[in-house]
């Protein structure tokens, strides 16, 4: 069975984290998504409209 190399302080301190920063969490998570889509998986027509709706939210 493989060893846990982080210590029980360390994994206590990331939940402690965790728990405090739910809405950081899934920003940072959503961004990284949003990511991945653009570099990986879209289309040209997704990143126009993409575009668009940045340039609207720019804008409003």
């Amino acid at each position: 069975m493989a060893e846990n190399k982080t210590s029980e302080a360390q994994l206590k301190a990331a939940k402690k984290w965790n728990d405090k920063n739910k809405d950081k969490q899934r920003v940072y998570r959503y961004r990284s998504y949003a990511r991945k889509f653009i570099r990986d998986l879209a289309t040209d027509d997704d990143l126009k409209e993409l575009d668009e709706l940045i340039h609207k939210r720019l804008n409003d």
